[in-house]
């Protein structure tokens, strides 16, 4: 799926989260967008931890441009940390908004990924969405703490993504060339 496609259906996702319209981006009508300037805010009736813990999932993830959009899934080009525009980006760029300790920033950090989910058929894909996923966290920590982070806080995201993201054949529930379980009803 084309990045600027992408945008465009988790901006209508944020619409109706929000109330309102380009809430982290406006699309400029040329597959590109402009990034929101200033602190995201939220609706009276909201927090921005309302906003992190609330669960996505993006079905047949391929690559999980989604969740996350280290770059265009279509022409390969990188996508600069802050023009990203996946699920996960845009709670990501939240919580750096509104945390300012490390310890905090974790926290919030484990918060988001466990929110967020996703299935694919192909293990090769499901693959890539995992390094994905998890490079998007050594992004993110690098910009904003200037550093490496730890291996037990990166074993930590390593594990939520093995666990959040899976192999599945969606159409039948199960394991791809899985057998869709016979159920006995006894009266």
């Amino acid at each position: 799926t084309p990045s600027w496609i992408v945008n465009e259906m988790n901006n209508y996702c944020d619409e109706e989260w929000f109330g309102r319209k380009n809430v982290f981006n406006t699309p400029n009508g040329d597959h590109t967008w402009t990034i929101s300037e200033g602190m995201v805010s939220f609706p009276d009736d909201s927090k921005w931890q309302d906003y992190v813990m609330s669960r996505r999932l993006e079905i047949t993830c391929g690559e999980a441009p989604f969740i996350v959009s280290r770059y265009d899934t279509t022409t390969g080009e990188i996508i600069p940390l802050y023009n990203r525009i996946g699920i996960l980006d845009r709670k990501l760029r939240v919580i750096a908004e509104n945390v300012d300790t490390e310890r905090e920033w974790n926290k919030w950090v484990l918060q988001a990924y466990k929110s967020v989910y996703g299935y694919e058929y192909q293990g090769d894909n499901l693959l890539i969405a995992r390094i994905n996923l998890v490079y998007t966290y050594v992004d993110y920590y690098q910009k904003k703490w200037g550093k490496n982070t730890n291996k037990k806080q990166l074993k930590k995201i390593v594990d939520i993504v093995c666990w959040n993201f899976w192999q599945m054949d969606g159409l039948k529930g199960t394991v791809p060339g899985g057998k869709i379980a016979e159920v006995s009803v006894q009266s």
